[in-house]
Parts: structure tokens; sequence; C-alpha cells
């Protein structure tokens, strides 16, 4: 196997490196300490993500038609791994590129996609995602908020909980159900200023202005907003949340804060002692790990293969590295995680915090592998008995 980048894509790389240099401002690791959903990061994605799409490097895995030059996914992901190392200044316009836009894509009506893509590929378009509710987090199956059919229209009752982003979004990935089961939940896209929405920021250990409730009371949607059909709604959840669960390369933002510390600590003298040497090669063996099973992921998809739980795989390898580095940082830089003199570093411990949780929680990735890949039985031994 050739783990080699050939030297178009290394060229890619260099590219990527020197927009970021000439953009980014020089307290962008302030700025991107607090979030992607914060005001100020999003603000700064809604001036950057043009400038990106301009050079043809927003999405250009998307095909010519909608604002992409069908490049492949390789390229795709070799810019999402440097824009991620530098603290993703797409802020949450991330989705839209990784799987948003590729959802309407396939699942979207020619209307939908009229309406929604351009935006997308220009840079102008912030999303959040309605799924997470206060008795059903990563359990979707159990969301509760309703979507009412009337006629030619649907009206939303319900909440939603830990929506990222959801303060400065302009459309709603929302998930509600019409019927009982699996089977009763459908999709809608939802203009955030919708009568009947009000949004509510969560105070937050992480980020700021990340997270918020959401709630629903007697929301009209026409029925041109159901994204599928009814009953359609899981294998869409399933396609979107493959491509989500891998779309950030959180291992790179890992590796960089890993060697920023390991510097410090060879500049200061510290880094001869075998067991600090040890916990670095730990920590980096991790970010390895999950980089080389995430490229597993991509190269699936570039090859055209569906979706396997290969993704649920790198997902809960991504989680360890960002808690490895995580636990590096405890270890041996305690003190830069109080106040600000660190910026990167503290920015790192914060989302390292959620990263079990976010994108659906570490241990129902790990359910997933057991029930996809291992083929276990969901009873456990002391049921059986």
């Amino acid at each position: 196997m050739n783990f080699e980048w050939t030297p178009e894509q290394r060229a890619l790389r260099e590219r990527v490196r020197a927009l970021l240099a000439r953009e980014l401002p020089p307290d962008w690791e302030h700025i991107s300490r607090h979030g992607p959903g914060s005001p100020a990061q999003t603000a700064f994605s809604l001036a950057f993500c043009p400038k990106l799409a301009a050079e043809g490097l927003l999405v250009p895995h998307w095909p010519a038609a909608h604002g992409g030059r069908d490049a492949p996914a390789w390229e795709h992901f070799i810019i999402g791994e440097e824009l991620f190392a530098a603290g993703e200044p797409r802020g949450p316009q991330y989705m839209n590129a990784n799987f948003i836009g590729a959802t309407l894509m396939k699942f979207g009506t020619p209307q939908q996609q009229a309406r929604y893509l351009p935006d997308m590929a220009a840079g102008r378009a912030v999303w959040c995602q309605g799924f997470s509710e206060p008795s059903a987090g990563s359990d979707l199956a159990a969301l509760a908020t309703r979507a009412m059919p009337r006629g030619e229209e649907y009206v939303i009752n319900g909440s939603k909980v830990w929506t990222s982003y959801a303060g400065m979004a302009q459309t709603c990935f929302l998930l509600a159900r019409t019927d009982a089961g699996k089977g009763g939940i459908a999709i809608f896209l939802v203009p955030m200023d919708t009568p009947g929405i009000t949004v509510r920021p969560i105070p937050s250990l992480i980020g700021h202005g990340d997270i918020h409730e959401v709630f629903f009371d007697d929301v009209v949607v026409p029925a041109a907003a159901r994204l599928g059909e009814e009953g359609q709604a899981w294998a869409i959840i399933g396609y979107a949340l493959s491509l989500e669960r891998v779309g950030l390369a959180r291992y790179a933002f890992s590796r960089r804060v890993l060697d920023r510390m390991v510097g410090e600590l060879t500049a200061q003298d510290r880094f001869a002692d075998s067991a600090v040497r040890a916990q670095a090669a730990q920590a980096l063996a991790a970010c390895e790990a999950a980089r080389l099973l995430v490229y597993r992921v991509v190269d699936e998809r570039a090859r055209g293969l569906p979706p396997s739980a290969v993704s649920n795989l790198a997902r809960v390898a991504v989680v360890k590295a960002d808690h490895a580095v995580s636990d590096f940082a405890l270890a041996h830089f305690g003190d830069a995680l109080c106040g600000d003199r660190w910026p990167l570093v503290l920015a790192h411990h914060e989302r390292a915090i959620a990263a079990g949780i976010a994108s659906g929680a570490a241990e129902i990735q790990l359910n997933l592998v057991a029930n996809d890949w291992l083929q276990l039985p969901r009873e456990s031994r002391l049921e059986r008995s």
C-alpha cells in the first residue's frame, strides 16, 4: 500500500497553507479559541469562505453543476485537514461542505438544490442541525418533536437541545416525527426566521455561542420543505452522518497541538525525561491511528463504496486521539489551561471534552461497531442466563 502523496496533492497542501498564511489575521488563535460557533469565528467564516470559494477550495469535490469542479474526494479531504489543523476558519460552514450539501444533492428536489446549494458553494450559508432533544440525545429514534400534516403544510411543535450554531444559522436541517417508530421520522429544511422559532444559548464550559436550545411553537412550513419522503429519513440520516463523523479532521488539530507542546518542552529542556517522551509517543500513535482509519473511510468514499462501520471505528479513534493529547496537556501544561495565555492548547482541551459526545456519543459508536462490524448479539451473556 502506497501512503505517499502525489506531487499534485503536495502542491495542493502548499497552496492551502499559503492561503492561510495570507488570510488569517495575527490574532487568529485567539479568535479560533472560542470555537467555530462563536460570533467572532462565524463572522470570520462569512468573510473567509467566499475567498476559499473564489480559489476553488471550498467545495472542489462537488459537481461543476452545483458550483464545484468534480475534484476527487481526496482533494477535498486534504483541504479539510489543513483547515482543521489551522483551527477551522470555515467555522460552521464546514457542515455545508462536508455533508449537508452532499445530502441535498443526493436526496433533495431540484427546487431545494437551486435554493440552497448556490449559497453554500459561495461560502455565504450557515446551517444548524436539529437532531438532539431533551429526552433523545444520540438515540434519534426517541425524538418527540412533531410535524403534523395540514393540507400542503406541516405544523411543527417541539424542542431541540445542544444545537450547534443555531444562534447565527439561516437554515435548520430538522428531524421531526410524523408517525410512530423509525419509519415515522421526516427531515425538513426550515428557515430559522420562520415565525414560532425561539433560540436560546446554553452557557457552556466549551465553546462560546456553540450550543443552544431551539423551540418550535406552531411553526408552519410547506410540504416542499420536506427532504425526501416521509419514512425515508433514517436512510438519509445514515448517509449524512457517515459523512459528518469523519468530515472533521480533528486529529490534524490534535497533532498540531501535540507538536507545539513537544517543541515547548524541548525548549525548556524537559523532553529528555523518558516518561514524558513515552506519553508523547502514545499520543502521537493515537493521532496516527485516527488519521489512517479516517483515510480508509475516505478511500471507500473515493471508490464509491457504501458507508460502513469503518466510519464508526474512525470516529472512536478520533475521540481517543483528542483525549490522549488533552491528557498530555493536563500532565505537562496544566497552567496553560487556566486563563488565555496559550489559546491553542486551551481550545483543544475544551473541544476534546466534547469529542466523545458531538456527532453521536462514543458509546453509540461502539455499539454500532459491535453490531455492524463485529456482528455481536445485542443481548449480553447475563441477560441470556
